[in-house]
């Protein structure tokens, strides 16, 4: 359902009205930006590194390829895919992840990304302007999902592709319960430690949460126009890679 300025939506587990959430997502990256990547080592393991691997190897960016990389804050799904030839515009909403992600690439020498500061539900792209568009960890914390997914469906030329790279729930028996316990009470006192900051990361648990699980998601790309649309569990489902075309 598309939001409008009366519903309220969830900002973790509470209701806010769109504007709020918006306001507050904003706050919570701008307050982790400069922690972000540490944090996601120390939460994941250093698996995350390897969640993103797994996804570029899906997308199969190419030389000579446009990608939009949305919510691309620090640009670790960027550099990848600028490794293998394609030309990328790491866009994010939050201008304090922008600047984290423009210093990285300054210090390890890599040129040709463009950085653009922009809303996934409301893009200032032309129709057709990109081979493939790719999102990763950042789809939950859209405030109008739907309009995110049909932004993203315009952006695309034909023959175009969708990736999204997100938080599910695990499907293995028991584990997810294990993460659930983990994830309520371990990732926010490390967000404590290393963030100063147990609120955003409390928030950013109760946001993984509330995101719809695998087929649910799945779904909602189809509805947008997509294609074609696919789904790869990762641990069962903990974390998931989501695909759909532009025909």
């Amino acid at each position: 359902m598309e939001v409008n300025s009366k519903q309220q939506v969830n900002f973790g587990d509470r209701l806010v009205s769109p504007d709020e959430k918006t306001r507050r997502v904003g706050g919570v990256f701008s307050s982790v930006a400069g922690s972000y990547d540490v944090m996601n080592d120390l939460m994941s393991g250093g698996m995350h590194r390897i969640w993103k691997n797994r996804f570029v190897a899906k997308v199969k960016p190419r030389s000579g390829e446009r990608v939009l990389d949305m919510a691309g804050g620090t640009g670790d799904i960027a550099f990848r895919m600028a490794a293998r030839g394609a030309t990328v515009t790491v866009s994010d909403i939050n201008a304090d992840m922008l600047a984290v992600g423009m210093e990285r690439a300054r210090k390890r020498g890599i040129d040709g990304l463009f950085w653009q500061q922009e809303n996934a539900e409301k893009l200032i792209f032309a129709d057709g302007s990109f081979d493939a568009y790719t999102i990763a960890f950042g789809i939950r914390n859209v405030t109008d999902i739907p309009a995110a997914l049909r932004e993203a469906h315009r952006v695309l030329k034909r023959g175009g592709r969708f990736y999204c790279l997100e938080f599910s729930t695990s499907e293995w028996p028991g584990f997810g319960e294990v993460y659930d316990r983990y994830s309520e009470h371990v990732i926010p006192r490390i967000g404590k430690a290393v963030a100063k900051d147990e609120e955003s990361y409390r928030y950013l648990v109760e946001s993984i949460r509330r995101f719809p699980r695998m087929e649910a998601f799945k779904s909602m790309i189809g509805e947008a126009g997509f294609t074609t649309t696919s789904v790869e569990p990762i641990l069962g489902g903990l974390v998931a890679i989501h695909g759909g075309w532009k025909i």
